[in-house]
């Protein structure tokens, strides 16, 4: 039966690397970590603690601080895959992974599958005759020294490339060698690894070739393993499910993307968001699992290249939730509250939240800058989230786990109060009334453009009636909607007043309430 020594190369999320290891060593397999020398000393002391007892897990002897697209990346695989040769003599595969990699198979399944085929798992395609390389330099990458990083000092890395070019000092390819180029994430068997390590400590000149490539985790072990390897022992894929945007960045898979990377022919999949901790849970738990049955359906790349053709932005994998289920939940209570001076309906919400336990969000879809957690993109734009409203407020209580939440809403959004009334859950509102002062309002005038500081005092004069009207009559649509539930503070009302409505509209105590509105800031400009 297969035994795997998996090669992980990260440079964060400890706890996570930490879950990772434990994972993948309860099912009986091995772990090389290298966690990345640019990366918290403490969080590396840490990873090292939490896993010392464990005899299925080694650390490479050196760190390295690596760069995407040096040398480095591939110097800290070596420095990890010695030591795993070294440790775990019993490993029959040594299979390549990152801190983002998550399995999408069983443990069992994995072990089977390896078991198959007496092969190496590589892409390893004709570096000059393939499309692999999409953008950018290609034969430049190989014939010209790379001293300098693309990404952090790009000034130089085209400046010395230009002089080499200038000065004709190209150089060859190690003549026994064919370029080959694919992606980084391989499984070898053993002997395979054997032989390569064996290659290099005997072929100095192709390690100093390859030191100063550009992107050499691409080409090197690509490159060896085909040499090294007759061609019918290689399969030319990864084992690692991976996409690509059309401009290039990795695709990062949420907690609707469970049913789609299990059903893809792959054994783990790369990139898995941080925040997708439903997602991680479940695959993790997946390859604990004994008996289980994989229905390979493996149309990730083609979904993926039909929903990008047609410009859909998103986070679509999977079918979403929302497709099935529109409804936000019967069981979940939405409260929504209303202030055309955006910073009292903040400072209200901001009470709730330090007298209560109740999760809320500021002006979710009026200011593009309110914080939210990533939700996969759908968050990122007022645009998307107004698209999507109830999809985004259902993937908040999701997120926070809970059946309450608060959000403000500008009294203008009429139309995205009515359509939270038509949802099935159970939809409040609290309406906040303030005292509007002829300079509030000029200067609401200035903040959303109708006038500039430079505006002349008489103009002004012209607009307030108009600005006074306006908010007036979004008060009055809001009356004339007639919608359930829906409660009013006003600013110099009885305090008495208005903890009876906060107390009703939040459901929470009435002494928590009065403690709210005793807030002696809560109305000032």
């Amino acid at each position: 039966m297969a035994k795997i020594a998996y090669i992980l190369l990260c440079h964060k999320d400890p706890e996570g690397i930490i879950a990772q290891a434990e994972r993948l060593t309860a099912a009986g397999d091995c772990l090389s970590i290298h966690f990345d020398a640019r990366s918290s000393a403490q969080d590396y002391a840490t990873i090292r603690q939490r896993l010392a007892d464990n005899p299925s897990v080694v650390f490479a002897k050196k760190r390295i601080r690596c760069g995407w697209g040096e040398w480095s990346l591939v110097a800290a695989t070596l420095l990890a895959l010695r030591e795993a040769v070294a440790a775990f003599p019993r490993a029959t595969h040594f299979y390549m992974l990152s801190g983002d990699c998550m399995p999408v198979k069983s443990a069992e399944y994995a072990h089977e599958f390896l078991g198959r085929e007496d092969v190496d798992y590589i892409e390893s395609f004709d570096f000059f005759l393939s499309d692999w390389i999409k953008t950018g330099i290609r034969e430049e990458r190989l014939i010209y020294r790379h001293w300098f990083n693309e990404r952090t000092n790009k000034t130089w890395f085209y400046r010395s490339m230009e002089w080499q070019k200038k000065l004709g000092l190209a150089r060859r390819i190690p003549s026994d060698l064919a370029m080959r180029i694919g992606s980084q994430w391989w499984c070898l068997r053993r002997r395979t690894v054997e032989a390569l390590l064996d290659f290099i400590r005997s072929r100095r000149d192709v390690l100093r070739f390859f030191r100063t490539t550009w992107i050499p985790d691409e080409t090197f072990f690509q490159t060896l393993v085909h040499h090294l390897v007759p061609e019918n022992e290689i399969r030319t894929r990864p084992l690692t499910f991976l996409l690509f945007t059309d401009y290039g960045m990795p695709v990062v898979f949420y907690n609707d993307h469970f049913d789609l990377l299990i059903s893809q022919d792959y054994l783990f999949a790369r990139k898995i968001s941080p925040a997708a901790t439903d997602l991680r849970t479940r695959l993790g738990d997946l390859y604990a699992q004994k008996g289980q049955h994989f229905h390979i359906s493996d149309e990730g790349r083609r979904l993926y290249r039909f929903i990008a053709e047609r410009g859909r932005v998103g986070r679509r994998y999977a079918p979403r939730f929302w497709e099935a289920e529109a409804s936000l939940g019967r069981e979940r209570t939405l409260m929504m509250v209303t202030c055309k001076k955006w910073h009292v309906a903040k400072r209200l919400v901001e009470r709730v939240r330090n007298v209560s336990n109740i999760q809320a969000v500021d002006y979710l879809f009026n200011e593009g800058s309110t914080p939210l957690p990533d939700l996969g993109g759908i968050q990122s734009t007022l645009e998307k989230r107004t698209r999507h409203r109830r999809a985004l407020v259902r993937m908040l209580y999701d997120y926070w786990q809970t059946d309450r939440l608060i959000f403000c809403i500008d009294p203008a959004s009429v139309d995205l109060m009515q359509d939270f009334y038509n949802d099935k859950a159970r939809v409040r509102l609290l309406e906040i009334e303030c005292n509007f002062s002829d300079d509030y309002l000029i200067g609401h005038a200035r903040r959303v453009g109708l006038a500039g500081h430079d505006t002349p005092r008489e103009t002004l004069n012209r607009l307030l009636p108009t600005i006074r009207y306006d908010v007036k009559f979004e008060s009055d649509r809001i009356r004339e909607c007639d919608f359930p539930n829906v409660y009013r503070i006003r600013q110099g009302a009885p305090p008495h007043e208005n903890a009876t409505a906060i107390s009703s509209f939040f459901g929470i105590p009435l002494s928590e309430a009065e403690e709210i509105v005793s807030t002696s800031y809560l109305f000032v400009d």
